[in-house]
């Protein structure tokens, strides 16, 4: 959805009323990358209350023991089997959990926002297809996509809310101008799977989307230097930027030496000529007044085009592109940190719109530069 179709439902009056006092909130899975990203960011946030942390693996033991940067709060871990009541519950738990335990969540919590593939694909079939089933497909329906720039008509008052995986967020923010514009697609069908368009999709994503508890490969003595293909074919979230975005594409994801970010650069084939007018239209028509998307375009400067190292820490996402007339090709490029857009600052923008806050609230941070290594 573009920006006219969210000021559109603005002043219809279709988000719900901003709340006037600040919200409880718990953190299930608090132990991760992700959930202690979570905690940084609800604990900055000016409507929110962080009440609960759970680790099954650290219970009893402080925050700031596993996560340094949170040093100095009071708040322990508890056992996730012992949840407290809350308005809005996180979950930043491994795929499968959240499925098993959605109910006991709901329990506790008006509002559940869920970082794990659990609910973002639509139907049941894709899950037996791609993952290895699902336990509570009627959830699927009602579950809404995080991602604001894609599905912000379907946030304000969703009560299950699914947080999309880093890949497919930095590929289909990368492609979303492309599809919305109808340069690719069938502009006018909900349905392009049968669209002709040869599109590649080729991801690099640091280790930290290995989670806390990472294999062997996401070691930092393996992981060193490498630019290693780990999914040349069938990475599940290509299923993921298949429902969303409508199109077929084909997807292949490295692991290289990086902690902190995720790229993506797609090779697009149009079947009609395309200018480059005519993909700043685009780009500009998708994301001009997108509050955490910046168009990096072949300026000026050292920072060309999309770069993670631009974007670590914050919940922002660089997308630009690159003509190539002589082989009828347009390059995307797409840079997010796939921690926060690509999962906690994601899950706050998404909340934030569903509970009516302002979009922004606790993800100013602009980055740093320089830094190291993100």
């Amino acid at each position: 959805m573009n920006a006219a179709d969210a000021d559109a439902n603005v002043d219809t009056g279709a988000e719900p009323d901003a709340p006037t006092e600040t919200l409880t909130t718990s953190v299930v899975g608090a132990s991760g990358f992700a959930g202690g990203e979570l905690l940084r960011l609800l604990f900055g946030h000016p409507g929110f209350d962080v009440t609960q942390a759970t680790s099954r693996e650290y219970a009893g033991r402080s925050v700031g023991m596993v996560h340094p940067n949170l040093r100095g709060t009071e708040l322990r871990f508890t056992e996730p089997t012992d949840l407290e009541g809350v308005d809005v519950l996180f979950a930043a738990t491994p795929h499968g959990i959240s499925m098993e335990h959605v109910d006991s969540f709901r329990e506790a919590a008006d509002t559940v926002v869920d970082l794990s593939a659990d609910f973002r694909l639509p139907n049941a079939a894709a899950y037996d297809e791609w993952y290895d089933g699902h336990s509570r497909p009627e959830l699927l329906d009602e579950a809404v996509y995080a991602l604001p720039e894609l599905s912000r008509a379907g946030l304000p008052g969703a009560e299950l809310i699914a947080a999309g995986g880093c890949n497919a967020t930095v590929t289909t923010l990368g492609l979303l101008p492309l599809v919305e514009s109808g340069i690719v697609g069938d502009s006018g069908e909900n349905d392009r799977s049968t669209d002709s368009e040869r599109i590649v999709a080729d991801v690099k994503v640091g280790s930290s989307e290995g989670g806390a508890g990472g294999s062997k490969a996401s070691s930092h003595a393996e992981r060193s230097g490498v630019v290693r293909p780990y999914a040349p074919t069938s990475h599940r979230h290509e299923a993921e930027i298949e429902a969303q975005l409508g199109l077929r594409l084909s997807f292949t994801v490295h692991a290289v030496d990086m902690i902190r970010g995720a790229a993506a650069t797609c090779h697009v084939f149009p079947t009609e000529a395309v200018s480059k007018g005519d993909l700043w239209k685009a780009f500009r028509g998708a994301y001009e007044d997108e509050p955490f998307v910046r168009l990096v375009a072949g300026g000026g400067g050292v920072y060309r085009y999309p770069e993670p190292k631009a974007v670590a820490g914050t919940n922002v996402a660089e997308v630009g592109f690159e003509l190539d007339p002589r082989n009828e090709r347009v390059v995307v490029f797409a840079a997010i940190d796939n921690v926060m857009k690509g999962a906690a600052g994601q899950a706050v923008h998404a909340a934030n719109i569903a509970l009516g806050f302002d979009e922004t609230s606790g993800l100013k941070f602009r980055g740093l530069h320089p830094v190291g290594a993100p």
